[in-house]
């Protein structure tokens, strides 16, 4: 079993690359030909630095996207094309995602298992029980195009601090590794502020870990951007997050059907650490239709927290290259 640690999530990609680019382990998948280490457990040391700061994986909007995709328990390809667009290769039906996380998290037999777990710390604080599944017996007996690479994640409150692992039977260290680390600890951090207990560790294991052949120039080019400064997230508030996440999950849901609910009122309902993600989604949502850069510029400097400015600058940096057109208030965006 190798183990691998780092302060942030730049330094543990930087360690996970050249491993798998060193040591040469070619292996043929279903999905093709790849580089592969087997039995690998990583460790953030501080789960909330789980953003990237490279050029080339600075994701925030797919990644936040992704999460609240997990938290509305949809299974729906529509919603998570509008952020990841390969996942068009993941459905059976054109429409669904069989392996999509949200039903299994949020509703699995009748089951909601991230409030099951937070019940039952709450019960028993050094219970070793709180475990959520993913991976089902069902995804043995039938090939679908999308089976989910998570197995179980697993909570545990030790010295006030709520403790996560999950372990994963597969994961694509260049694709889906940075969107997996800043879902699962970002859902670790909304479980500690649930339980009202400090964040701890976070470990990753995964059976395969692995980089595809497709990917190995981007890998290359990753490594030589150089190591990044550690910036972690601002702490999550310290009060039960449900209600903020509901807010954004309607912001969220606003912008991407262009419902025309009031962006500005929601974000005036929460706390700025929940206001600058519904930022960031704004942007990422100009961004796709086309706006230029004054509207990107405006809620840039709106943001409460500098740590996402570099996210905000490379949507305007691609406004930048497009005509101008006629500026438009935000809440016509």
């Amino acid at each position: 079993m190798t183990y691998i640690a780092a302060n942030n999530l730049d330094d543990l990609m930087h360690k996970v690359f050249e491993m798998l680019l060193d040591g040469k382990k070619r292996v043929k998948a279903t999905k093709g030909w790849n580089y592969e280490e087997f039995g690998v457990t990583l460790g953030l040391r501080y789960p909330r630095a789980r953003l990237s700061r490279s050029e080339s994986r600075q994701i925030l909007a797919s990644c936040l996207g992704e999460l609240l995709w997990y938290l509305n328990g949809s299974d729906q390809l529509d919603f998570i094309q509008y952020y990841l667009a390969r996942y068009d290769k993941a459905s059976d039906d054109t429409k669904t995602i069989h392996g999509a996380y949200g039903p299994r998290l949020l509703s699995s037999n009748g089951q909601n298992q991230i409030e099951n777990v937070i019940q039952l710390l709450r019960r028993k604080p050094t219970s070793r029980r709180a475990a959520i599944q993913l991976f089902e017996a069902r995804d043995l007996v039938a090939d679908y195009n999308d089976i989910p690479c998570t197995c179980t994640m697993q909570f545990m409150i030790r010295n006030g601090r709520l403790n996560m692992i999950t372990y994963m039977r597969s994961n694509d260290a260049y694709v889906g590794l940075p969107h997996d680390i800043f879902s699962f600890t970002m859902l670790q951090e909304v479980m500690a502020r649930s339980l009202e207990t400090e964040l701890g560790f976070y470990r990753h294991s995964v059976g395969s870990l692995h980089l595809y052949e497709p990917n190995v120039e981007a890998a290359q080019r990753y490594l030589s951007e150089g190591f990044q400064d550690t910036r972690p997230m601002p702490l999550m508030p310290k009060k039960d997050p449900w209600e903020s996440i509901e807010i954004v999950k309607k912001a969220e849901a606003s912008l991407r059907l262009k419902s025309g609910a009031s962006i500005r009122d929601l974000k005036d309902q929460v706390e700025p650490f929940w206001a600058d993600l519904i930022r960031i989604l704004q942007i990422y949502s100009l961004n796709k239709s086309g706006a230029d850069k004054r509207a990107i510029i405006s809620l840039k400097n709106e943001m409460v927290s500098d740590v996402y400015e570099s996210y905000a600058r490379k949507f305007e940096r691609r406004a930048a290259l497009r005509p101008e057109q006629p500026e438009l208030p935000l809440e016509k965006q």
